[in-house]
């Protein structure tokens, strides 16, 4: 990568606003600047030496002489301060579930970064320098997705980054899952010894949910604008009625990501020049609402960004140091309930998206509805069409991913808990709900991708009948058409489907199919 390149890639934190794009670069590898100035690093000192001087005069401050949570009212003796962060990275410890994906795990830390970053959590700007460091070394800790309420923010995932700061557990690191301490060794890094109130700043904060959710945004927004082109390409397939999508009609009805997404799908059927395909006046709903469905999604996400890129850039953490007006506060900022509510919103209007996408499917395999096209999708023709079943199973397979997806709209926020003596006695859920609206999001995407595959054999079987010109497609859809059969030879006889189905999934995920824009 050409040194250009990289610094255009690059994502600077310090008295400047991080978007939710900028977090997902970070999680797919972009390098990281931390702000240089001496008035930078003076500012976030200035909280650092506030704390040393409470020390000095023998202050009461939460978290730093005092225990943690409960425990607030056991104070903690000047001989001891030192060693209470290590204390709180330890006891938290007990993660357990699958881990992150490193993707994942740099946006946790890229999160904490900035949040951190802020200037009101009492840290050095050497605690900065070093999360920036490891993300630029590509330095990940491994960190379990389970174990938070969701406040006091991400306590016990986030005490996997704190540890690794202090050369404890374990990190992944050039493809290999490695102790911390082989690593840091091997690179001559020395471990860093957490400042008083540095372990609490690291975890008290609600950096793992909103990591989760600004990638978790950034594969809706994408998944909204490809099942838009499905549903083109199913209209397409069943020789649907484009009048359903015309701009006057949705003139009326003025939701502004609605109508975008009607203009998608408009533009992609060539409305104005082929109008009505279909003997029905109208069609079906999957078909006919699709813009009432997935524009849910589109109208939804302007307010989900605010609440994620909002709580991306504030000091979540507890107490709060003010080191220019010298005050300690404490509050709730870790409490994680926007992101809670955004999440379970997310994944709701997700969801929906998997069970538009499903109706779709059970309409272009169904003879009864499909408007002439054999069952199944099948191209088998002769005597070798009754033992060839084209797309039924996977049908089945979308009816099976949708049931889950749907299942998992249970918001988990509503399921707060009383915890930790009934210190923690109302929690926000916020990791759950992130990590729900993940889920949706992969069972959705592998619906999608079984819809994308039999939505290009119901065109290609319309082609080849003399139904449909290729010459009368859309740009757009002949290009994404054109992806399709260059990974997807026409179903004729049975075959296994996975590999194909994983590599259409894969390249969803990765935003390589041609989507509306």
């Amino acid at each position: 990568m050409s040194a250009t390149v990289l610094a255009a890639k690059t994502v600077g934190f310090g008295q400047t606003s991080l978007t939710l794009e900028q977090v997902v670069a970070i999680a797919k590898g972009a390098p990281v600047t931390l702000n240089a100035s001496a008035e930078y690093r003076d500012y976030i000192q200035r909280g650092a030496r506030f704390i040393d001087s409470l020390l000095h005069e023998e202050g009461v401050v939460y978290g730093v002489t005092t225990g943690y949570g409960d425990s607030c009212t056991v104070n903690v003796g000047p001989d001891l301060v030192h060693e209470l962060p290590l204390h709180l990275s330890r006891f938290h410890g007990c993660g357990m579930g699958k881990v992150l994906e490193i993707p994942q795990a740099r946006a946790v830390m890229a999160c904490r970064l900035n949040s951190l970053a802020v200037g009101k959590s009492g840290v050095s700007y050497e605690l900065l320098e070093r999360i920036a460091l490891l993300l630029n070394l590509n330095i990940v800790p491994v960190i379990p997705e389970e174990g938070s309420v969701g406040a006091s923010g991400d306590l016990t995932p986030l005490s996997y980054l704190a540890a690794v700061l202090v050369g404890e557990r374990e990190v992944f690191y050039q493809g290999q899952r490695r102790a911390t301490s082989e690593v840091y060794a091997e690179l001559g890094i020395s471990a860093l010894k957490l400042r008083p109130k540095e372990g609490l700043a690291l975890m008290n904060g609600t950096a793992v949910m909103t990591a989760l959710a600004c990638l978790a945004y950034d594969r809706a927004e994408y998944l909204s604008r490809l099942c838009a082109r499905i549903t083109a390409m199913a209209s397409l397939t069943l020789k649907g009625n484009s009048n359903h999508f015309d701009e006057i009609l949705f003139a009326a009805k003025p939701h502004p990501g609605q109508n975008q997404v009607a203009a998608w799908i408009r533009e992609d059927l060539n409305h104005h020049e082929h109008p009505r395909n279909s003997d029905r006046l109208q069609d079906r709903y999957s078909i006919r609402c699709a813009p009432h469905i997935i524009g849910v999604l589109a109208d939804a996400l302007p307010f989900m960004r605010q609440f994620i890129e909002t709580e991306l850039n504030s000091a979540n953490d507890n107490p709060l140091v003010d080191g220019e007006g010298e005050h300690i506060l404490h509050g709730g900022h870790f409490y994680g309930g926007h992101i809670a509510f955004a999440m379970d919103s997310l994944k709701n209007a997700v969801a929906n998206l998997a069970d538009l996408l499903d109706r779709q499917m059970a309409l272009v395999m169904d003879p009864k509805f499909n408007n002439g096209l054999p069952a199944n999708l099948s191209a088998s023709q002769g005597e070798r069409s009754p033992i060839n079943h084209g797309f039924k199973a996977v049908q089945i397979g979308c009816s099976a991913w949708t049931a889950e997806a749907l299942k998992h709209t249970m918001p988990a926020s509503v399921f707060s808990r009383s915890t930790e003596c009934h210190n923690q006695d109302k929690v926000s859920m916020g990791t759950i709900a992130a990590r729900d609206a993940l889920r949706v999001l992969e069972l959705t995407e592998q619906v999608a991708a079984a819809a994308l595959l039999a939505m290009s054999q119901g065109i290609r079987l319309r082609l080849l009948a003399g139904e449909l010109e290729r010459e009368s497609l859309t740009e757009s859809v002949a290009t994404t058409l054109a992806q399709l059969e260059a990974d997807f030879e026409l179903l004729i006889e049975d075959r296994p489907l996975e590999a194909l189905l994983r590599q259409t999934l894969a390249k969803i995920q990765a935003g390589e199919w041609e989507v509306c824009r």
